[in-house]
């Protein structure tokens, strides 16, 4: 019995010094992991907020481009950082889907991080190359189905929510499109700005830019609702596929086993940002809604679109290359 004392005294130490621990967070730069190419819409968010956050956490962030994998190389190293709160993850709904598409990965995203933040929520954007003769959702389903197999679509990798919209989308539209996976949305959009590829089904950040500038055509919204950025769009659904909704997310996470306190901090800081007018109305100048939600409300949507977006992969059949 004298010798659990000891033990019990250090156990309630360790307890009453997280709060400390937290206090004094963050000793150092911070090192945020961008699991995908620089000039996506992570990349974008992450720059987004990074100049609002440096000052609340009095530390400066590092963006460390780690792309490859369908993000799974840079959320592999996240995962086994310590976890003290000076290595994050910033990242997309390709977390909830390569389950899915990838046979061996080497962490379990629901048990090896600490979700922080669901910070924003996008429908994706339907956009096609001018030179494509279409200019509505139906018009788009009679040429594929006019020339089947021979419409090309780009998307960020496979397996991304892009690749996974379009394929939702064939299998409900009764068309057949190829595609085409790249190492990121920058580089997926530079091949349709070329005309290599025919469409895409294009996050907001990257897509209204070119639209505005006459370089792509804008055909629809994938969401259940249209965008404030092009209101003059339809959804996917109203303009004739009943039913069809797909929407992408962006989250931050720690490595599991950061402190509570520690966790919570980001949170609230990070919450902050997404609060901020500045960020609040960058988002919304290409239609993506701020969200900095609780570590628990992203636990537990988390949890929800794995089994969702796993659903979606196996009936497409979609495996990673």
């Amino acid at each position: 019995m004298m010798g659990a004392k000891p033990t019990l005294l250090l156990l309630c130490l360790g307890v009453l010094s997280l709060p400390a621990a937290a206090q004094t967070y963050p000793t150092k730069p911070i090192r945020l992991v961008v699991p995908f190419a620089p000039g996506g819409p992570v990349d974008t968010l992450a720059r987004a907020m990074t100049p609002i956050l440096i000052p609340a956490l009095g530390q400066q962030i590092i963006i460390d481009h780690r792309p490859g994998g369908g993000s799974t190389i840079g959320t592999d190293i996240v995962t086994k950082a310590p976890p003290d709160g000076h290595t994050l993850l910033i990242t997309s709904a390709s977390i909830a889907i390569n389950p899915a598409i990838y046979p061996k990965i080497a962490f379990d995203a629901a048990r090896d991080l600490a979700p922080i933040s669901q910070i924003s929520s996008s429908s994706l954007l339907v956009v096609v190359h001018p030179s494509l003769p279409v200019r509505s959702i139906k018009e788009l389903i009679a040429l594929a189905k006019a020339r089947k197999g021979e419409l090309v679509y780009a998307s960020s990798g496979t397996g991304s929510p892009p690749h996974l919209s379009v394929e939702l989308f064939n299998s409900m539209a009764g068309i057949t499109m190829v595609h085409v996976p790249h190492k990121g949305a920058a580089p997926a959009t530079f091949d349709l700005l070329a005309g290599n590829v025919s469409l895409m089904f294009n996050n907001l950040i990257s897509a209204v830019p070119n639209v505005r500038a006459g370089k792509l055509r804008a055909l629809a919204v994938t969401g259940a609702d249209r965008t404030a950025a092009l209101p003059e769009l339809p959804t996917i659904a109203q303009a004739g596929v009943t039913g069809y909704e797909a929407s992408t997310w962006y989250a931050m996470f720690a490595p599991a086993g950061t402190p509570r306190p520690v966790v919570d901090r980001l949170h609230r800081d990070i919450a902050a940002v997404m609060k901020s007018p500045e960020i609040k109305k960058q988002l919304l100048a290409v239609g993506i809604d701020s969200v900095g939600g609780t570590p628990a409300e992203l636990a537990q949507y988390l949890r929800s679109e794995l089994v969702k977006w796993g659903k979606v992969a196996k009936a497409s059949g979609a495996k990673a290359d």
